[in-house]
């Protein structure tokens, strides 16, 4: 009997590997350039706590990511670092219903190299002749250009800062063009500037019409629909939470 019971005791310990393994998966993540660090070790956490599952991360500007799960590539999760690139996805019938959620928050910054010497103090001080390149993400796909444009806008500085404007293809690309010395100054997030206050200094914090907030959803059409949602919930649980304030982040 006691054989008996040591064999069906291995024959459930072998049931449930099996059923282990077969749950895990593989989760692709498309997600916005100012979530790599974040994301990165919400990743690693996220592994650690789910036996078997792996994430791979796509990061890049938003606009550009729905237009790649539009094509078709094989995502199964998608955060956007602003409102409408997440609409555009859910116009496209894109976004798994119910599953959209807000995660983060974020604020908009001026910076400018650190060693610089011009006088900017403030978005008003972008007028200046001295001010001859301003880098900010392409408003037309880029979520930190659209809130950078809004903003000089709102301050009736659009049509002064236009001619001097380095279009970055994402946040970050912004960021190593401030950090390089390559402009006088640049609109990024403030969880940007944080990871690289050795090159850049902020200015300035940019009041945005909008609020900065992130939003997440699995992708309907994603491989990996079920384990996508439970890497999107881990995002939103206590430890996703405590990763994304840990790099300056603010609550949804």
């Amino acid at each position: 009997m006691r054989a008996l019971r040591l064999g069906a005791a291995a024959v459930l310990g072998a049931l449930a590997a099996m059923g282990a393994t077969a749950s895990a998966a593989d989760i692709t993540v498309s997600a916005a350039a100012s979530l790599t660090n974040a994301f990165k070790e919400i990743g690693a956490a996220f592994e650690k706590e789910h036996a078997g599952d792996k994430v791979q991360f796509n990061f890049a500007a938003s606009d550009p990511l729905v237009q790649q799960i539009s094509k078709g590539a094989p995502v199964d999760v998608f955060a956007s670092a602003d409102q409408d690139a997440m609409d555009k996805a859910d116009n496209l019938k894109l976004l798994a219903p119910g599953s959209r959620r807000n995660f983060a928050s974020n604020s908009l910054v001026l910076i400018a190299p650190l060693a610089g010497a011009l006088p900017i103090k403030g978005i008003a001080d972008l007028r200046q002749a001295a001010v001859t390149r301003v880098t900010l993400g392409n408003p037309a796909s880029v979520p930190v250009g659209r809130y950078a444009k809004n903003a000089l806008e709102q301050g009736r500085l659009w049509a002064a800062v236009e001619p001097k404007a380095i279009y970055g293809t994402s946040v970050r690309q912004s960021l190593d063009y401030v950090a390089r010395g390559e402009v006088d100054a640049g609109f990024v997030y403030a969880t940007d500037a944080a990871i690289m206050k050795d090159k850049v200094k902020v200015v300035a914090t940019v009041p945005t019409e909008t609020p900065v907030s992130y939003p997440i959803a699995v992708i309907a059409a994603g491989p990996q629909a079920a384990a996508g949602r439970r890497f999107a919930d881990y995002v939103l649980s206590s430890a996703g939470q405590a990763i994304l304030a840990k790099y300056g982040f603010g609550r949804p």
